[in-house]
């Protein structure tokens, strides 16, 4: 029996992927693009700092990583000697935390003699989308939408290995401006599910300060400098207003932020003329967004909750797909804490 699984194997795609590109330690595989194991190590220590503290979250993926790939191969029932390739993480990100899966997967690369693909973690973030027949599958090309704590993107996705980036954020993420606005509001650290759950309790009573941006391009330091002074000049007159107006805040700041994006998600279609629009990145969780985005006349595609936050399964579909394409790396490839999409 052993032997005849082992043989299955060998005619198998089988590809771990490894993520560790900011404070959660993930391992996941697939077999013939199927998830067969996800598992996901998450440093909840840095709640208590109100951010990600980058040493503490390098020393920790070191402490776990080990396990967490054993855990995800024990899960899906596969020996590492039968993977195909291993894919990982190679940024942006945390460059300390990127090291870790880094080394960690050119040691597998080296031990088992299997090829090594270098993942960018954005460009996973929509290809997500190809990893399960149970929710649908965009075709390409498409236009993407990433969003989260570190970045906010349009993007031309014309296959696997080819991404033009039409805009960016220019200062603050989108996924940044909901925590340091939450962070105003006292919120915990991160401030996004927070907000976007008292957001759905009150009403967007209050506007702010809109940043006017050429093109595709976002901005959101200044919606979040607005929103510093209007709650400076609220709380001279009432100490108690943020207590009082909580959740009207946070629908209003939740508002901003969505138009903001929306705007510049219609502009895009308009001008590209796609009309598949995939959406990716922590924030993609977001009901205010999602709701926004499934009022347009496009063929949405909306990423399954366990899939919108930092996770191995999209760094081992992205894998997948790029090793079918022929896109492997190499042993000198090194961690990016930054690098185009």
């Amino acid at each position: 029996m052993q032997q005849l699984l082992h043989c299955w194997c060998i005619l198998a795609t089988i590809i771990l992927g490894i993520e560790t590109s900011c404070d959660d330690t993930a391992a996941a595989v697939l077999v013939d693009g199927k998830l067969r194991a996800n598992v996901v190590s998450q440093q909840l220590e840095h709640e208590n700092y109100g951010g990600v503290i980058p040493e503490l979250a390098s020393r920790a993926h070191v402490e776990r990583i080990a396990a967490v790939v054993e855990t995800s191969l024990s899960r899906a029932n596969i020996d590492k000697k039968d993977l195909t390739a291993v894919a990982y993480t190679q940024g942006p990100g945390l460059l300390g935390s990127l090291l870790v899966g880094n080394a960690f997967a050119k040691s597998l690369s080296i031990a088992l003699n299997i090829p090594l693909v270098a993942v960018h973690h954005m460009q996973a973030h929509l290809l997500v989308h190809f990893i399960d027949d149970s929710f649908p599958t965009p075709r390409f090309p498409f236009l993407g939408l990433t969003v989260s704590g570190g970045h906010t993107q349009l993007v031309h996705v014309d296959h696997a290995s080819s991404f033009e980036v039409l805009g960016e954020t220019l200062d603050d993420a989108a996924g940044e401006a909901f925590d340091k606005t939450g962070k105003m509001l006292g919120l915990p650290y991160p401030a996004g599910p927070n907000m976007d759950k008292y957001a759905a309790l009150g009403t967007s009573k209050f506007t702010f300060g809109k940043p006017t941006v050429a093109g595709l391009n976002f901005s959101f330091s200044g919606l979040k400098t607005s929103v510093l002074y209007f709650l400076r000049s609220a709380q001279d007159k009432d100490p108690d207003f943020i207590k009082n107006n909580l959740y009207d805040l946070c629908a209003s700041i939740q508002a901003a932020i969505v138009a903001i994006l929306l705007e510049k998600v219609k502009t895009a279609v308009k001008q590209t003329g796609l009309k598949q629009v995939v959406l990716g990145g922590g924030v993609s969780a977001n009901s205010g967004l999602r709701k926004a985005l499934e009022a347009l006349d496009v063929e949405l595609f909306l990423p399954p909750l366990p899939y919108t936050t930092d996770n191995a399964a999209m760094i081992a579909m992205a894998g997948h797909l790029k090793y079918n394409e022929g896109a492997l790396d190499n042993l000198s490839s090194e961690p990016k804490a930054r690098m185009s999409i």
